[in-house]
């Protein structure tokens, strides 16, 4: 692990050991390409992350790819994500338009610029692909966030990625069951690694509408200065704190109006109060 600019950079264990194998098996010069390429477009997002105020914690390489973790601390609105998002594919076409310049005046091997464009297009829309934690499910489910409350917008994103990810792992052993030249191992191990990623993620849905909760106070300062109208949540004394938070959206600021039985509001309160009472309440519990 090293750092540049604040930024750390680390290795996979296992992409390590895929890095020294291609020694043996003559692909290194593909490979390490391969490398740079995912290293690049995972740079977009860094520096898209950093040019729109948020901080950049790790770039990391995986044995199928790479993520850049990047720092919410309430600056990560849904038009931010959806950018930083879009930045790393850019960085593919933009390599492309390179090569195909490089291609255009006869500089370089032929054979190997016309690797360089098919690995990045390939990169670019696969990381397109409506599923978590790829940049394509980011986005989509960035844009659902914008209409819908982000409690029901993380549970829903994650289920149905999961269900995507089972459904690449069946496309794999169907593949196999037909005959078609052995089982395709790589299709498999994305499958394998898509499912188990978006099912840690899944567990770990609590703990990041948390993290969104306690971010909050962010989202009322920036409506708060420009004059946007808040969303009213319609709520009864008996009703749950945690069934109300749920009800958030990400990309409004929410007053909550208790009202009783005879349709008469009781009382106004800011999310705030309500965020604030919900975490005494779990404090108490404790």
């Amino acid at each position: 692990m090293i750092r540049v600019w604040g930024v750390r950079i680390s290795l996979h264990p296992f992409f390590v050991i895929i890095m020294m194998t291609s020694l043996l098996t003559g692909h290194f010069i593909e490979l390490i390409t391969l490398f740079a390429i995912v290293f690049i477009h995972e740079c977009g997002h860094a520096a898209a992350a950093a040019l729109l105020g948020c901080r950049v914690q790790s770039i990391q390489m995986l044995p199928f790819g790479g993520v850049a973790v990047i720092e919410d601390g309430g600056k990560l609105t849904a038009y931010r994500e959806i950018a930083i998002a879009l930045a790393g594919p850019l960085q593919n076409l933009l390599m492309v338009g390179m090569v195909i310049l490089l291609r255009y005046f006869q500089m370089g091997d032929p054979v190997f610029l016309d690797y360089v464009i098919q690995a990045n297009m390939l990169i670019a829309l696969f990381n397109l692909l409506p599923v978590l934690p790829l940049d394509g499910g980011k986005i989509v489910q960035a844009l659902v966030s914008l209409w819908a409350p982000y409690y029901i917008t993380l549970m829903w994103s994650y289920r149905i990625s999961i269900l995507c990810s089972a459904g690449v792992i069946l496309v794999a052993f169907s593949r196999w069951f037909a005959g078609d030249y052995g089982l395709p191992l790589n299709i498999l191990l994305i499958g394998l690694f898509l499912f188990y990623s978006n099912v840690t993620d899944y567990r770990n849905v609590p703990y990041r509408f948390i993290r969104f909760l306690m971010n909050r106070e962010a989202v009322f300062v920036r409506h708060a200065a420009a004059g946007s109208l808040a969303q009213p949540i319609i709520s009864f004394p008996a009703k749950p704190l945690d069934t109300i938070l749920r009800l958030l959206k990400r990309e409004r600021y929410h007053m909550v109006y208790v009202m009783n039985k005879q349709g008469r509001v009781m009382a106004v309160l800011p999310e705030q109060r309500v965020i604030g009472s919900y975490f005494q309440q779990n404090m108490d519990k404790r």
